[in-house]
């Protein structure tokens, strides 16, 4: 069975056992199976998993500060009387392959203030999106490469 599933299986005996089934209780749950499953890490091989939750996490927090950055350049664009938007559509070449892949970074776009997923060509190699702070459009696919698409990949694979 699939570690997280043993790790949420864990969380949820824990609520059982303490009778609270609340947020707190079951990340305490959460906490423990994970205490638990990484002391059963020899016979049970699930240092894959770890490797994968620590990937999950950093990808939380880096999304989490981009949209954050994301929502105070809008909000500054629009307090101040002067645009500094300069629109566009670009064109991002995907090293994303499958259909989980594809559709988690293109959420993930979608989900950022100023930038929108607009369409996936054909043979699913480019992905369009329309950004409103297009300054360097060579430096705004670097971005989305190196940041968004980069960190989804390792997170997915």
């Amino acid at each position: 069975m699939n570690m997280i599933l043993w790790n949420i299986l864990i969380a949820i005996a824990w609520a059982i056992l303490t009778e609270q089934f609340t947020l707190e209780n079951l990340l305490l749950g959460f906490v423990l199976g994970l205490v638990i499953l990484w002391f059963l890490k020899p016979w049970i091989g699930s240092a894959r998993y770890f490797a994968k939750l620590r990937l999950a996490l950093e990808f939380f927090f880096y999304f989490l500060k981009e949209l954050v950055l994301a929502n105070l350049r809008v909000a500054y664009d629009v307090v101040t009387p002067t645009h500094y938007m300069r629109p566009g559509v670009i064109a991002l070449p995907l090293e994303a392959r499958t259909d989980a892949e594809i559709t988690m970074l293109a959420n993930l776009i979608s989900l950022t203030p100023g930038t929108l997923s607009l369409d996936i060509s054909v043979d699913r190699k480019i992905l369009y999106i329309h950004a409103m702070y297009i300054h360097d459009i060579e430096a705004l696919r670097c971005v989305l490469k190196n940041g968004m698409e980069r960190r989804v990949l390792e997170m997915l694979r």
